[in-house]
This record gives C-alpha cells, structure tokens and sequence, in this order.
C-alpha cells in the first residue's frame, strides 16, 4: 500500500501504473520452455519481421537436441554451429550494414525461414508506466500522427509481463514484431514511437523498438542478482520469493480477501439490492439525493468526509434532437478509484482502477431527445474518492458537446473498509530483470531508453545508486561496456505549492542529474511537459524528440548537435550573492518567455530556503535574497511541480532540477 499522490489517499496507485493491477492478482505462470527440443526452435525475438542491429556483431541463438549441428544462411553467407549438451547454439555474423528485407534460413533435422527482416537501429525500451503507455492513449492529442502511421521501417517487439525469482529465463514468454500500420502504432510505447520515428528519419534506416516496460515497478526489479548484491535490504526481499509455495500462498489468500472485499462490497451496495430498484435504471427516481460539483473529491465536498465504498453520482443533461441517432463518447476525466458509467441504463463503460482516462464511446441509439440520465457507480478503494479537477467532462455526439462539470446528485450506496492490500510480485527486487530482461541481452542493441523514477520517488536517497548500478549491470550482462544509456526525468507533477518545500519528485529528478557521471549517458528534461493532475501526461512528442536529440550525442556521436538543456556545474559565493555555471548552454542561457527566473531558493548554514531572485550573466546566473546575507547553498525547480521555470538555453531545452550542495 502507498500513498496517492494526487487525492491525498491510501491506494494501490503504483499497481495501477500499467499492466500490473491484473496480473498483480493473477500472477504469471507462464514458463519458458525447455532448452532441449528434438527440432530447432528460435528464441521469440529472432522471428518474422524482426530489425537487426547494423554495424556490430550479431549474435544468433537457438535451441535443438544435443549434438545436433545447425546451419544458418543470411544476405549470401553461410554459417554453421553445433549444439552443446545443454541444447543451446549460438553464431555469431558480422557486422551488417542497414538494409532489407531479407530472409534468413535455419537448418538442422527440420527447416526454418525468417522473414522479412531487416537491418538498422535497435532500442531496448524500458522503464514503468510513461515508457509504457501506448499512443492509443495519446490518439486524441496526436489523431494525425495516428492516421498517417504507415512505415514498414519503425516496428515494435512488446515484450509480456513476466517475472522471475529462481534465476534468468532463457526465453521470453510471447511477444511478435510488428510494423507501424494506424492500427498496429497503437500498441506501441508513445514516447518509443516518437523516438523512433525521428531517429529514422534522421539516419535513413529501419528502426526497432523493443518495449520492455511494466507500469509502476521500482528500478530494483529490473537489477540482476549480481547487481542486487550491492543492496542487501533489496536483495533480501527479493530472495523469500523464490519459494514458490510461498507465492503461490500469499498470491491465493491475498485474492482470496480480495475477492472477498468486493463480494461484501457487491452485497451491501444499495444501488443493486435484488427485489429494489436498481438505482443506475434511468426510470429510478432520485428525489431526495444531494448534490455535489464536479469535478471535485467527496471528502471535500460533502459531509461523508473520506469514506471508502460505492458513492453513485447521478446527473440529467437535455439533449437536443440533433445529437440523436449519433454515435457518441462520454468523457469524465479519471475517477478516484474504480466506475461503472451508464447512460439511460445502459452500460456504456467501466475502468478498474484510476489512472485510465474515461473516454467512454457508444453507439447510435443510446441517447434520446430530451431529458438523458448519466449515473457513475464509483467505488473507492482506499480513501478520498472522486472526479479528478482540471479535465474533460462532457458528453459529445454529431459534432455537438453537453458540458457535464457542476452539479452531480450523489448518494451513498455502501461503506467499507479499505481494499486488502495485495502484495505486487512483478515489483519486487529482480523479478523483472529475470523475466524481462535476461531473455532479450543476447540480442544486440543501439541503446537503452529509459523511462522510470516515479515508483521510486518515496526513498529517492538511493535512486543514484539503483540507476548507476543498473546502468552498469546491463552493460556487463551484454558485454557491452560502453552501451549508451539515455533516460527521461521525471516531469513536473502534483499540486503547485507557493513555498520551498521538500519533494520527493525533485530529489529524484537530482539524483537523474547527477547519474550522468556515468559515462555514455544522457537525459531528456521534461519539467515543461508534465501535468499537474496527472502522473501519465500526455505530451510524449516532446519527449520522444529530447531523448532523440540526447541519443544523437552518446549514440550517434554528434558532438555539435545541443542534445541536453543546461547543467548545473559549479557556485561561488562573493558576499550574499551566489554565481552558478552550467554546461550544456549551447548558444546561450534565456529566461523562456523574458520573464524574471523563478523556481530559485537559497539557503544558509541552516539550510532554511527562501524564493531568491535571479538573473542571467552571460552563460551564469547570479541568485541572491536580502533575507540570507550569506548563502550556502541554492536550489533551482525544486518542487514536485517546478510549474512555469524559465531557464532554458537558446536552443529550447530546460535546466535541469538541481541542489548546489
């Protein structure tokens, strides 16, 4: 159980970060498959349609019965390769220059033929729920980037959810390649597409993008057992879940309560009493509820204060004869934690947990002339339940909107205790990595993407050493030492606040920063895209091309190109003004916008921070308060939402979050 950032609750909202509330509960029995098959058989990545890594090494693997000698004929070449008596074979081919399609054949006692492959960049892409999400659910703001999605040469491997505690699997569970089609692109990871939309376009070549991502999962579970060897309290929680009885256990009583809560839930719920009225029937009638606004949070509003259970919401809208016989879409921003949403009795959709947005579309038929019922059942998980402020709520159908923000009768229909808490197998420290990650470092990459640090923002003082030290791993796990490693910072999120405060968000941002002492990294600052109600923003353009342009320096070895904002390097203090240098400032440090610097604290030895003023020197900028005559320490955009900082450099990339000391 953690803390909710955005409604002040106690909730499950990591799980709910991607793909883990499910299977969270489910857990994953998937196993790989045994290593000593009579017939050759490939690995999931070495499939039809499958991007290669041009000018490297390659490396091809397989399994067949022991002894068994394997053939392999590629863009004119042949090779050979026996397997050893674990079954396994590898060969290896030279470097290939970007090209294709091609085909590849695969010969022992049977044949097989893989096709349309083609060469040029690979990106291992990974991280937690912003790595994740697919542009389905950026549709909206990108439609023509949707529709006009045809290029054979950008493809995606999704790699499943899977987790392991006993050690590395051979083999992914699943998984295809599959070329960008308007249909296909919404599957793939956002940012990944955007990335590699640019990169291709740049460079002339085919690029594949390998999602590896999970929603919500700390950086620890995607550390090997070597590298978890440098944190004991991590490496020793992973360890208890390799007995199986054990999960198997916890997996089936923490179910079983659940499955429990939901059932008392179901039966105690006044809205869906046998024998009563049914009160999401557009025929109930409501005379006598009360009334709330939405957007807005019932503890807020209403006496109930933070009960948990079902609050049903019950709103009737007109609707004008021209928006009849229309297809159309609800929209209700997110809801705190789960609904149901019917129109005139009718289900027309339902989300499990909060972070989805509700875009709720259905067909002709459902709305009539005149007085429309639109009821949510809303349940609340584990605290302050509601209508998340700030977003869409309308009703849209032939072109026209209803706009559905205001007064919203509600009712109780059942209290309950918060949900059992269930424990998160796929987060715990390696799991990850064994599942994930193993299976796919014989395949040879351009790089890594990452995109992670939310699930870690609530400890943020060993982040620089989890990412350092998972940096490192992978590159020793491919024996590639010099692998280039770019990430994205965390955005700017949650509510603004008027003074310097502590943040969880920041200090992660900072240890980010600081991880680029390890060589061959690079980082994407996004303090400028994020949402404030929304730990999921939708802007992944902007940060497909930061990390773009970031890659063009420690991958592509663009020296000239600006492909980072400025770096905080070094202070001094003459009397009570402090001067600060940075790097990275291309052709200049800008105060974006010509306004004055905001977002700049400084403190003295009690390290007490006030709001400082600041200019631009040159490539400096000078920071001082009349209230700290003498300053030991500054801090820039240090707030989980830093929302409206100035400093950039000419060519348009933020300053990073930093802490001088």
């Amino acid at each position: 159980m953690t803390h909710s950032p955005l409604t002040g609750s106690t909730s499950l909202w990591p799980l709910a970060l991607g793909r883990g509330l499910v299977l969270a509960a489910l857990g994953s029995f998937l196993l790989t498959p045994t290593q000593t098959h009579a017939q050759v058989r490939l690995p999931k990545l070495v499939s039809d349609g499958m991007v290669l890594q041009r000018d490297t090494k390659l490396t091809i693997w397989g399994w067949a019965k022991p002894g068994e000698k394997v053939a392999l004929k590629f863009n004119g070449k042949s090779y050979q390769a026996t397997t050893g008596t674990n079954g396994k074979w590898e060969i290896s081919l030279p470097a290939q220059k970007a090209g294709g399609p091609y085909e590849m054949d695969i010969t022992a006692s049977n044949h097989l033929t893989v096709k349309d492959v083609l060469v040029g960049d690979v990106w291992l892409c990974s991280g937690q729920s912003n790595m994740e999400t697919p542009m389905s659910r950026v549709r909206d703001k990108y439609p023509q980037e949707v529709a006009q999605a045809n290029n054979s040469r950008i493809r995606q491997f999704e790699v499943p959810l899977t987790y392991a505690f006993k050690g590395p699997k051979a083999d992914l569970t699943g998984g295809s390649w599959v070329s960008t089609t308007p249909q296909n692109v919404l599957k793939f990871s956002a940012v990944a597409y955007f990335f590699a939309k640019e990169i291709s376009a740049k460079y002339q070549v085919p690029v594949g993008i390998i999602k590896d991502a999970v929603g919500g999962s700390p950086a620890e579970a995607w550390l090997s057992a070597d590298a978890l060897k440098k944190f004991p309290t991590y490496e020793q929680q992973g360890a208890k879940y390799r007995d199986s009885a054990l999960v198997a256990s916890i997996r089936q009583r923490e179910g079983a309560a659940v499955a429990d809560w939901y059932k008392r839930l179901h039966q105690t719920d006044q809205g869906e009493q046998p024998g009563q009225p049914k009160w999401s029937a557009a025929t109930y009638d409501a005379t006598g509820w009360a009334t709330m606004n939405v957007p807005g949070y019932w503890a807020n509003q209403t006496p109930l204060g933070p009960v948990n259970g079902v609050i049903w919401f019950r709103k009737e809208v007109d609707v004008p004869a021209s928006m009849v016989g229309q297809s159309g879409r609800l929209e209700l921003g997110t809801l705190v934690d789960a609904d149901s949403t019917y129109i005139n009795g009718q289900l027309v959709g339902t989300t499990g947990y909060q972070y989805p947005p509700r875009k709720y579309d259905f067909k002709p038929g459902v709305l009539k002339a005149g007085k429309n019922v639109i009821v949510v059942r809303l349940i609340s998980n584990g605290g302050r339940g509601g209508f998340t402020m700030d977003k869409t709520y309308q009703l849209a159908a032939g072109g026209q909107t209803i706009d559905l923000r205001g007064p919203w009768q509600y009712k109780l229909g059942a209290t309950m205790s918060p949900t059992p808490g269930t424990t998160t197998f796929q987060y715990q420290p390696g799991g990850l990595y064994n599942g994930m990650i193993a299976p796919v470092l014989p395949y040879a990459v351009k790089g890594v993407l990452w995109y992670q640090g939310e699930s870690n923002a609530g400890h943020p003082e060993d982040y620089q050493a989890l990412l350092s030290s998972l940096i490192t791993d992978w590159r020793q796990q491919m024996q590639r030492p010099n692998l280039p490693f770019v990430y994205a910072q965390l955005p700017n999120f949650m509510a603004v606040k008027k003074e310097p405060s502590e943040s969880g968000w920041a200090a992660l941002r900072d240890a980010q920063r600081r991880t680029l002492t390890v060589p061959n990294t690079a980082m994407a600052v996004l303090l400028d895209v994020g949402e404030w109600n929304d730990i999921h923003p939708l802007d992944k353009q902007t940060v497909g091309h930061r990390l773009a342009l970031a890659a063009q320096l420690v991958a592509y070895g663009e020296k000239k190109v600006v492909g980072m904002g400025p770096l905080y390097q070094s202070m001094q203090v003459n009397g009570n003004k402090v001067t600060l240098s940075f790097t990275n400032t291309g052709s200049g440090l800008v105060a974006k916008g010509g306004d004055n610097l905001q977002y700049f604290a400084i403190a003295g030895a009690d390290k007490k921070y006030v709001w400082a003023k600041a200019k631009i020197e040159g490539n400096k900028v000078v920071v001082w308060s009349d209230q700290v005559p003498q300053p030991v320490s500054v801090r820039y955009a240090w707030a989980d939402n830093p929302e409206g900082t100035k400093l950039y450099n000419k060519e348009g990339l933020p300053a990073s979050t930093f802490q001088t000391n």
